[in-house]
């Protein structure tokens, strides 16, 4: 870690974990962090928990699973050339997305509406909530105990009326500070990621062609460059290496972009790079093709009637589930009746976020469908 940057985090300007913990040998405290999240119940669950297309639609459209991988590589490459903390980007990177519950942002909607009236719903706060409560697989305390940054990066967004409830964790969004340059790059590296991911996966399932995204900057740019360099490829491959043209474009534009804010405003320490404005950034040309896509994608490819069909779905399964179980808790499982003596809302919450698609579906047919035999 010597070659860590002034600015980035480490061992000797970290807040620590919430309870202390002897240091791990052979490790770092980041290190320890990852390997905590990647052998976490939640994580493996995010392997069938939807991206865009839910799981049994096919098998090599993304996953939240799949989706986490391809942050943290992101994030790790413009780490390294930042001289920013690679451990800590990859932690946050993996559990990012632990709080997400089945059926993708349609599921998170429903789960938010169902929770109107009892502290609502968001994802980004149910990770922290599973780092930090829901897992159980240490003797000493609940949760993962991870470190103050690692839980900071987790928390990419938060409302001001919870923010006011976290204490250390909640207070730079009432004072408008950002968090570490690692979480920053983070928040960006998600955001190639799943743009990118889903021009691909849209072009896969039949729902965008590539006459379509022709008629974008971002994507019709790197189109023409393959096409021109290697004539009559095959278009599956077409497609693969015009979006890793794409990926490059983005990461190389981050990585210089943030290069230059950070060496203008030179801060000295962490704290000093959390008081300056956002340092890790796109140029204004690029940021302006994202957001083209980013429109594009939403009318043409979240908005697709098909994809519209599976969300009503999984809507209307989340809202079954939450009525059926806040009705009578006795029908959830035991360790969560238990919880519910307590808030039965949050308990149920809690164990539907939790679910992955095909185990939602399968725990409402078991609820609903008379026919079902097994119990």
């Amino acid at each position: 870690m010597s070659s860590l940057a002034p600015y980035a985090v480490d061992k000797r300007n970290s807040r620590g974990r919430r309870l202390t913990e002897p240091s791990p040998l052979g490790r770092s405290e980041f290190q320890r962090d990852r390997d905590r999240i990647v052998h976490s119940n939640a994580f493996r669950r995010l392997e069938y928990k939807t991206q865009v297309f839910v799981n049994h639609e096919g098998d090599l459209f993304r996953t939240r699973l799949t989706h986490s991988l391809e942050v943290a590589q992101i994030a790790r490459s413009v780490a390294r050339s930042l001289r920013l903390n690679e451990d800590l980007v990859e932690a946050i990177a993996l559990a990012h997305d632990l709080g997400h519950t089945p059926f993708g942002h349609s599921g998170q909607d429903a789960l938010n509406a169902c929770m109107k009236d009892h502290g609502g719903f968001e994802h980004n706060l149910q990770s922290l909530r599973v780092v930090d409560v829901l897992e159980e697989r240490y003797a000493a305390f609940d949760g993962l105990n991870l470190c103050f940054e690692t839980r900071e990066g987790i928390l990419k967004h938060c409302s001001r009326a919870n923010a006011r409830h976290l204490g250390d964790l909640g207070e730079r969004f009432l004072s408008d500070r950002r968090p570490s340059l690692e979480a920053q790059l983070c928040n960006l590296a998600d955001e190639i990621a799943y743009n990118n991911h889903d021009v691909d996966d849209g072009l896969r399932s039949g729902l965008l062609s590539l006459d379509q995204l022709s008629e974008v900057a971002a994507f019709s740019r790197p189109l023409a460059e393959v096409r021109q360099h290697h004539p009559g490829l095959p278009e599956r491959r077409l497609i693969h290496e015009t979006v890793r043209r794409m990926i490059s474009v983005l990461v190389n534009d981050l990585t210089e972009t943030s290069r230059g804010k950070i060496r203008d405003v030179a801060p000295g320490s962490p704290d000093e790079a959390r008081r300056a404005p956002g340092l890790i950034a796109f140029g204004a040309p690029v940021r302006r093709e994202q957001l083209e896509l980013k429109a594009f994608l939403r009318e043409h490819l979240y908005r697709h009637y098909r994809v519209q069909r599976m969300a009503a779905k999984g809507k209307r399964t989340v809202r079954d589930l939450f009525e059926a179980f806040t009705s009578d808790p006795r029908l959830l499982p035991p360790q969560y009746q238990t919880k519910a003596a307590g808030d039965p809302f949050r308990a149920t919450a809690d164990y539907i976020a939790g679910m992955t698609d095909r185990f939602a579906i399968r725990e409402h047919r078991r609820l609903f469908a008379v026919e079902e035999a097994t119990i």
